[in-house]
């Protein structure tokens, strides 16, 4: 039996990336070690890669970043069973934030990590004038 869609290059591309983080025990490092990971990765792909355009390339740093950053943990610690227990640990402090000030300078790192992370939507809108361009030509 064979697949009901053929694989697109960004399939391959995404499983290869996915394949990587495994192999390379990324889902085990600090987040900050993650996203260099990740960034050092994308530069990798896009070598690796370069049919992909940036738009896609984007898609796929997107599907990285969720990829590493799982709503739910990944590891048989992190069930729906023990949800509470898990969604209870301690957060992750960053040593940049300071006692004083904590509240200010939480805003401006959530607003950067806000920043950096493209949603779906964006995506989708850097998306639209390539693809009008394209179906103009």
């Amino acid at each position: 039996m064979g697949s009901k869609h053929q694989t697109t290059l960004l399939d391959r591309a995404r499983d290869e990336l996915f394949s990587h983080v495994i192999r390379c025990d990324v889902l085990e490092a600090h987040m900050d070690d993650r996203a260099e990971w990740l960034a050092d990765t994308m530069d990798f792909m896009a070598h690796r890669y370069p049919q992909l355009g940036e738009l896609e390339l984007a898609q796929l740093e997107v599907m990285g970043k969720r990829f590493i950053k799982p709503a739910i943990p990944h590891g048989a610690d992190t069930t729906a069973t023990n949800r509470k227990k898990w969604q209870k640990a301690t957060p992750v402090v960053d040593p940049a934030v300071s006692a004083e000030g904590s509240a200010e300078a939480e805003t401006e790192a959530e607003t950067a990590t806000a920043a950096e992370t493209a949603t779906e939507d964006e995506v989708a809108e850097a998306a639209e004038p390539q693809l009008a361009t394209a179906a103009a030509s």
